[in-house]
């Protein structure tokens, strides 16, 4: 017996040893060079968009010059993103959730494998795929309802980005609420409450952090679409366009026209920059009501 003698690390255990910490420098290094690629993507869009950073970008509409230089600001592009994003949330989030809870809760499981599988495949359909048939459906349609004059308009903008942002709702909240455990279904079913009141009175109240935080990654990605709005609501505005039945400017589509024209690539990397910080903020957000939602579900465990 040797009993009392230290432990001696066999050859096995020394080339584990070595691998483990191989690995886990690999993983320090990979996470490193993603933080720097980001740190870099975002400090040279701020080093370009600088020069046109000021009070009067956020709240002038773009401007030209005698010799058709542009100047000016990005004020209507903002409110039309805005706009488009409050279109698009109003059309997706009722729909989405309603679509995660009846899948969660009342489907048969094979319409529910079924629904889930639809909704995978939406979520990488091509968005300008989803922007060709927008404009069919509601730009070119034939039908006057939903022609909606026959020419674009954000109605017809907003209901592309929703498409767009619908999968993405539905699955997030279909996640979450596996999450809520049975045992709070269970006891509410014993006190002899109904299945849709207690889906409507303690799942859903208890899963509102992760469909936060579903929406808010959902709004990101929607922010940041270009090709569905080409088709059915580009424009370019020097004035702030408040209705919904026009076409208003977008900060996406303004990157993308504004870089081309004289002395706009300074409006285009400081319309870059602020669609970044748009995307931040929701990502910020999203994280935030993630982390809630965990910390309120690990109590109700």
């Amino acid at each position: 017996m040797n009993e009392g003698l230290p432990l001696q690390a066999s050859g096995h255990s020394r080339r584990r040893l070595l691998v483990n910490h191989l690995a886990e420098g690999i993983a320090i290094v990979a996470a490193l060079f993603a933080l720097a690629v980001l740190a870099i993507l975002v400090g040279s869009v701020f080093v370009r968009a600088l020069p046109a950073l000021s009070f009067d970008f956020f709240t002038q509409g773009p401007k030209y010059d005698e010799f058709g230089r542009l100047s000016g600001g990005i004020a209507p592009a903002i409110v039309g993103t805005f706009m488009l994003i409050l279109i698009a949330a109003a059309f997706s989030i009722p729909l989405g959730v309603l679509t995660a809870l009846w899948v969660s809760e009342f489907a048969p499981r094979h319409l529910a494998d079924q629904v889930k599988l639809y909704l995978d495949v939406l979520n990488g359909f091509p968005s300008i795929v989803i922007g060709i048939f927008v404009y069919g459906l509601m730009v070119s349609s034939k039908i006057p309802i939903l022609g909606l004059g026959h020419h674009p308009s954000a109605w017809a903008g907003g209901f592309a980005l929703s498409i767009v942002m619908l999968p993405l709702i539905s699955r997030t909240t279909m996640e979450v609420l596996a999450l809520v455990p049975n045992s709070l279904r269970e006891a509410s079913y014993g006190l002899g409450v109904s299945k849709w009141r207690t889906v409507l009175s303690i799942v859903l109240p208890t899963a509102a952090g992760g469909i936060m935080t579903g929406t808010t990654l959902a709004v990101a990605r929607a922010a940041g679409e270009t090709a569905p709005l080409l088709f059915v609501c580009a424009a370019t505005t020097q004035t702030i366009v408040w209705d919904p039945s026009q076409a208003v400017s977008s900060i996406p589509f303004t990157i993308f026209s504004d870089y081309d024209q004289a002395g706009g690539q300074a409006q285009a990397w400081g319309a870059a920059f602020t669609l970044i910080v748009l995307v931040l903020l929701s990502s910020l957000t999203s994280r935030y009501f993630l982390d809630r939602s965990k910390r309120k579900l690990g109590q109700v465990k």
